[in-house]
């Protein structure tokens, strides 16, 4: 029996150009990358693979010094075309020029029947190495969990409330067993239970409703409401000394084709949304594909901002710039470099805004307009005003603006009293989308949580 959760605080950002749930295939791209930025906590990447070297999807391409169980693969075959590197020989993207068809490095199967007596030492070594266990991310600090802890408990969100999300009960629609075996694999890695979120303000999909050894919990409300950070905080609060793992939908089917088919298969369907997109829908594509060829024809200007995931959030890439590991969503929006004569004074009826004084409209009609906005901060930074704006957007019981001046003066007791164990940037984006002072959030955070997480 599953409990509903009703959370009035958040804020839904309802833009133009959502995806139509048609999907294309066959629109696949000649290249695409594994970029170690994507991975928060891999300190040390090591390259197992060097330009020319031919791969199949799941052959192992680099590892982290400081957890060196844990393989990052290729997702699809054919030859590393390019190691390109940044400032003192970073690593930025890892290149692969496609096979027409991808071969596959092949992993031990197992029958839905086995995975009840499944070891689950055994089954931390298969994921490890398959390049799948990157799926799987610990709280606090949001890293890659580490393979020789056992968490508290697994968390899974099952829908997404953010600007554009994609429809995972279309996504996912056919993947019932590898779901499910995903899940099952899950619930040998705890010693806890295997929470899984729900929508409730619909009906969902059989893919999710019809889950089994899972403990069920709706949610109600605005964004966030779909990130899991705040379905944690609702059913088992993280404090100091707790470690949870959490894993997106996709990563959980993952794991299920892994053990039921014996491969890597990075197979993913990701959107194509926003105002700028002609025709925005789904595509049938493989992590890190390059973009290129979904915007090509496809864009109503070329004075765009493309960004990997949603805009709230999710990283700005070029055109032809890669998709990240655990985004199923590209967005484009207009670019918004241009100057506005009294723009962060003066109230418009066509301006999507949280405060009242601004955006008119968008509060008389709350959820009805559907609205174009661009990259543009509407201001400039200034002093770190209190104005309470950020309590009301943010379901959890925590005092996010002490937070980030805690963050600021380094001081860790009080960013520990202050709940930064519930938190990563995701959670916080709506506070930065707010911010009358147009400070960088979500990079405030960060840097608070590299504090805690180094000291």
């Amino acid at each position: 029996m599953s409990r509903t959760i009703k959370l009035k605080k958040g804020f839904d950002i309802n833009l133009k150009g959502k995806a139509k749930t048609e999907v294309v295939e066959g629109v696949l791209p000649d290249t695409y990358a594994l970029k170690p930025d994507d991975f928060q906590g891999i300190n040390r990447p090591k390259l197992l693979v060097k330009e020319g070297d031919n791969v199949k999807a799941g052959t192992p391409m680099m590892y982290d010094k400081m957890n060196d169980k844990v393989m990052f693969c290729a997702p699809v075959s054919g030859e590393v075309v390019e190691i390109k590197r940044g400032e003192k020989r970073k690593i930025l993207e890892l290149k692969i020029l496609a096979d027409k068809e991808v071969e596959y490095e092949t992993f031990e199967k197992f029958s839905i029947s086995d995975l009840d007596s499944l070891d689950p030492e055994k089954a931390k070594e298969l994921i490890s190495k398959s390049g799948v266990w990157p799926n799987i991310v610990q709280r606090p600090f949001g890293t890659i969990a580490n393979p020789d802890e056992t968490p508290r408990s697994i968390h899974i969100s099952a829908f997404d409330s953010s600007p554009l999300a994609p429809d995972y009960d279309f996504i996912f629609k056919g993947d019932e067993d590898y779901f499910q075996a995903g899940i099952d694999v899950l619930n040998k890695l705890t010693d806890g239970k295997t929470h899984l979120g729900l929508d409730g303000r619909k009906e969902v999909s059989k893919v999710f409703a019809h889950a089994k050894n899972v403990e069920i919990t709706k949610f109600t409300g605005k964004h966030p409401i779909g990130n899991v950070g705040i379905q944690i905080h609702h059913t088992q609060p993280i404090n100091k000394g707790d470690m949870v793992w959490t894993v997106s939908p996709s990563g959980v089917v993952q794991i299920g084709k892994l053990f039921l088919e014996g491969k890597y298969d990075a197979t993913k369907i990701v959107a194509l949304a926003g105002s700028e997109v002609k025709n925005p829908q789904y595509y049938k594509t493989y992590n890190g594909a390059c973009v290129n060829k979904m915007l090509e024809n496809n864009m109503a200007s070329d004075q765009v901002r493309v960004v990997s995931g949603n805009v709230l959030s999710g990283t700005k890439i070029d055109k032809n710039g890669f998709l990240g590991f655990y985004d199923q969503l590209i967005s484009v929006i207009p670019e918004g470099d241009y100057y506005e004569m009294f723009g962060w004074i003066l109230p418009s009826f066509d301006k999507l805004s949280f405060q009242r004084a601004f955006g008119l409209f968008s509060w008389l009609n709350p959820g009805k307009k559907e609205y174009v906005v661009d990259s543009n901060t509407h201001g400039e930074k200034r002093a770190f005003v209190q104005s309470g704006v950020f309590e009301k957007v943010m379901p959890m019981d925590i005092y996010p603006t002490h937070l980030l001046k805690a963050i600021l003066a380094e001081d860790f007791d009080e960013m520990e009293a202050l709940g930064i164990y519930e938190v990563i940037e995701e959670d916080m984006a709506l506070c930065e989308f707010v911010d009358v002072s147009k400070h960088n959030v979500q990079s405030i955070l960060r840097d608070g949580l590299e504090l805690l997480r180094n000291s």
